[in-house]
Order: C-alpha cells, then sequence, then structure tokens
C-alpha cells in the first residue's frame, strides 16, 4: 500500500518554514544523545516539542527522558503505537497514554507535552498534544498531585534524546526541530500553525526566537559534526553512536520516500528486518522477501541508489517499480528494475524488463552503488552502477537519454518501488540500503538533484529528482 500519493502531499508543501535536517535514531546502534544541566531550572513547569516519525512500528522508542535511580519521567512511543507520557518515582505518579494509534511509517507527527504541576485542576498540569490538538481520548488518564518536583532541570539527572534513564528503549525514528522549554507551559502554537491557505495541514514554525530557559534547549540537527549542538546557545547534547550520516534531509517540510514495514507480500512470504529508519532490508526467514517503499508514483522522471553491502553466494537483492494494481513479487512479470546476484565466482547486476533478467555486468561488488533512473512520462529506465550506466547494454559514463534498458513502460498506471532479498538456511542474505535522497550510509560526493534535495553518491540525470513530497506535487 503507497502511503503518500502524488495528490496527498500539501504538508509537505504548503509550510513557509523549511526545516532542513532530521537526526536518525537506529535502536541497533544504541544511538542517542544526553546532558545533564549544571544549574537547576523548573521542575514543575516546562514543555517539551519535537517532530517525529517512527522506524520500527513494533518497538518502543524512548524519545524524551530525565532521571536516574528511582525518578524517571519519559515521553516514549509503544509497541502498541500508542503515544505516551510518564513520571514513575516509586509508583505512577503521571500517565498519559493516547487511545488513538499512530501507525504511518510514512507520517510526521508533531508531539508536545505541556506540563505545569502548579495548576489547581489536575487535567491542566499535563496536555499531550499530537499535530496541533490536545489529545482527550486517553487508554491511561492520571494526572500527579499538585507542585509534584519532576526529575527535569536539575543537575541531578540526566536528560536525553532516544533512550531512557537507564539506557533501555532506545529509540527507532527522526527527530526534528526538538525543543525543551524550561519554565514556561506553552501550547503548540509556539512550534506550529494552522493558516487559512491550510486549515487542516499542521506545519512546523521558526522556534528561534522562543525563551528557552535555564535548560531548556533547541535541538536542529543542521551541523552532522555536532548533532547534538543546541542552536539556542546552550550547553550541547553528547552524542552517543551517533555519526554524520545519521543527519538526514528527510523533515516535515519535505517527506522522504522510505521502505514500508506495513507491507505484507504473502503469509508464505519470508521476513524481512528494517533498520536505519527503514532505509536498510535484510532477509531473515528462508526464502524471498518483498517490501515496497512508502511513495506511490505515476509521472515524473525518477533517480534512486541502492547499497548492497553484504553478499552470499547464490542470493540476491532487487530494486523494481512494480505497478501498484498488481502487487505480485518484486520480479513480476510487469516489473521493471534491476537485481544484484552473487554466483559462485563474482557478483552481477542484472537488468529486469517484463519477465526477464538480463546480466549486464559481472563485476559488482559489495559496497557498490547501484542506480536506477524511471521516466514515468516517455516509459523508459536506466540501470548503471559506481557511476556507469549501461545505456541498452553500452556501458558508458555518459547517460544517454536516446538509449535507455526498458522502454515500453506503461505511463497509464501508477508503481510502486519495490525490493525483494532472499535469505536461505545457513545464514547466506543480502543486506541492502536504499537511497531515495536521504540515506542512511555515509556519502562520499554528495550530489543532489536539480532543485537541491536529496544526497546521492552519484549525480541524478539531467531533470530526474529525487523521491521525496516536495518533488512529487511538482512532477508527480
Amino acid at each position: 500500500m503507497p502511503l503518500i500519493l502524488s495528490g496527498n502531499v500539501a504538508s509537505a508543501t504548503a509550510a513557509a518554514y523549511t526545516v532542513a535536517n532530521s537526526c536518525r535514531f537506529n535502536d541497533d546502534d544504541s544511538a542517542y544523545m544526553h546532558k545533564t544541566p549544571s544549574s537547576s531550572g523548573s521542575q514543575r513547569t516546562f514543555t517539551f516539542s519535537t517532530w517525529w516519525k517512527q522506524g520500527d512500528l513494533a518497538s518502543t522508542s524512548i524519545i524524551f527522558s530525565s532521571g536516574g535511580g528511582g525518578p524517571n519521567f519519559a515521553i516514549y512511543y509503544d509497541g502498541s503505537q500508542q503515544f505516551n507520557v510518564l513520571y514513575y518515582e516509586g509508583s505512577t505518579l503521571l500517565q498519559l497514554i493516547t487511545n488513538a494509534v499512530y501507525r504511518d511509517p510514512s507520517a510526521w507527527y508533531h508531539i508536545c507535552v505541556a506540563i505545569d504541576t502548579t495548576q489547581s485542576t489536575d487535567t491542566n498540569r499535563a496536555k499531550i498534544y499530537i499535530n496541533g490538538s490536545q489529545v482527550t481520548s486517553l487508554a491511561t488518564e492520571t494526572y500527579c498531585n499538585q507542585n509534584v518536583d519532576i526529575s527535569i532541570n536539575t543537575s541531578s539527572y540526566r536528560m536525553a534524546i532516544g533512550a531512557g534513564v537507564s539506557d533501555g528503549d532506545i529509540a527507532d525514528g527522526y527527530a526534528a526541530e526538538t525543543v525543551l522549554i524550561d519554565g514556561q507551559q506553552l501550547t503548540p502554537t509556539s512550534f506550529g500553525e494552522f493558516d487559512s491557505a491550510s486549515p487542516t495541514i499542521w506545519k512546523p514554525i521558526d522556534v528561534s526566537g522562543l525563551t528557552f530557559g535555564t535548560n531548556g534547549f533547541y535541538l536542529d540537527f543542521e551541523d552532522s559534526a555536532n548533532l547534538g549542538n543546541d542552536a539556542n546557545g546552550g550547553t550541547d547534547l553528547t552524542e552517543v553512536n551517533l555519526a554524520a550520516a545519521d543527519q538526514a534531509t528527510d523533515t516535515p517540510t519535505n517527506n522522504f520516500c522510505t521502505l514500508n514495514p506495513l507491507w505484507k507480500e504473502s503469509t508464505s512470504a519470508g521476513a524481512i528486518t528494517y533498520s536505519e529508519g527503514n532505509t536498510t532490508y535484510q532477509a531473515t526467514t528462508n526464502g524471498n522477501s518483498y517490501t515496497r517503499g512508502t511513495v506511490g508514483i505515476s509521472s515524473g522522471k525518477w533517480y534512486m541508489e541502492m547499497k548492497v553491502t553484504e553478499v552470499n553466494t547464490g542470493q540476491s537483492s532487487s530494486m523494481t517499480i512494480t505497478p501498484d494494481n498488481n502487487y505480485g513479487a518484486a520480479d513480476s512479470s510487469s516489473s521493471y528494475g534491476f537485481q544484484v546476484q552473487l554466483n559462485s565466482s563474482n557478483t552481477v547486476l542484472n537488468k529486469f524488463v517484463t519477465g526477464t533478467w538480463t546480466e549486464i555486468n559481472a563485476s559488482f561488488s559489495s559496497g557498490s552503488i547501484a542506480m536506477l533512473a524511471i521516466d514515468l512520462d516517455n516509459g523508459k529506465m536506466w540501470v548503471g552502477y559506481d557511476g556507469t550506466w549501461y545505456n541498452d547494454n553500452n556501458a558508458s559514463t555518459t547517460f544517454d537519454t536516446n538509449n535507455p534498458d526498458a522502454t515500453g513502460i506503461p505511463t497509464t498506471i501508477g508503481y510502486l518501488v519495490g525490493f525483494q532479498a532472499y535469505w536461505q538456511t545457513g545464514g547466506y542474505y543480502n543486506t541492502a540500503n536504499a537511497n531515495f535522497g536521504s540515506p542512511s550510509y555515509t556519502i562520499s560526493s554528495a550530489n543532489s538533484d536539480a532543485n537541491g534535495y536529496g544526497n546521492f553518491e552519484y549525480a541524478p540525470p539531467s531533470g530526474y529528482y529525487a523521491l521525496c513530497t516536495k518533488n512529487l506535487a511538482e512532477y508527480g
């Protein structure tokens, strides 16, 4: 199922304010950031705001925590796809759990939690807002007593983004525009807006002019060498297992395609594990496994890459475009794309056109970058790797618009980008990294498309674009 279609991208195109970067948290890497205040602020009144895109839908992701030892304050996404606010100190003193579930892996959610324990009315002491609206339908609704001190904004306790107080429940997803306000209980209008041009779409606004308080901070993630940088000028957060490649261009104002963990090919298909913000996949049970991207395309010219980082004899990985009205295997007879497969002597790059695999190169190696360019306006496709295009089997560093590897691709239907991975008993498998323009691996040459979007190892051909909502709104 495509989750983002060309007619449903207003949330990324309506925002007047642009969010440039996010930070990708991968639970497999135990990645997070933290700091302990050097002085005391308010333990009774504060606001936390972030834009969050969940990765592993079945995992618990601690988005923000503060505490240690006994006291524990946390804002998190649980394995039931609900958002939670919890304060525990020997017993549960505060807990809000949404009735609604949030299981769209393509969506950016704005989460705002506003605390003021000095309020006389208990329901005013803690409020949770999702996408600009207060959540009042709660599965669990426990409010703290008046004037309770919470384990935050004090030198006694560590504050962390992406981990619990004991480094548990590491987050898996993306955070953008992450803010802590010390000393004020704010509403979400300090961080986002509805406007007359798009009255039903919640959009980010510039938060740099807010008063952050003694221990407040603003993380914009725009410095890849210092992702924990406090853009408000306060003490930076210390990064743990985060690298420059964890800076992403996937943001709430330009949402990039990722893999879709909700995809279910069939009950007999093998399982896939997703990591790195749903950009890396690996088969984990015997047989062929299939997945799809979160963006559906029906027109336009698109460029994408795939890096295979592990190869095992006889195993394969592929990237194709597959008609969205024919959710068959990635190598179904109406798909177009490429396959990377290791045989007994070398690794081969194959092109796939209407039911037939054709070997075009036998030198593809682990770590190489496969390239796919698709023209859905004229029904054409090109494949290549490591900067070489094959232009109807003729290897060249030049992209030849007159000699595609496939023609006659139907242009009257929509497509999803499809992926296949194979796992065989004994641990034989491939691991592949999809790059739609916001990669999870280090790029050495940093090429964007003509609109300035995307981060690719090789330059997209002229007129071909990264698969993101800004481009989809213009060309999709």
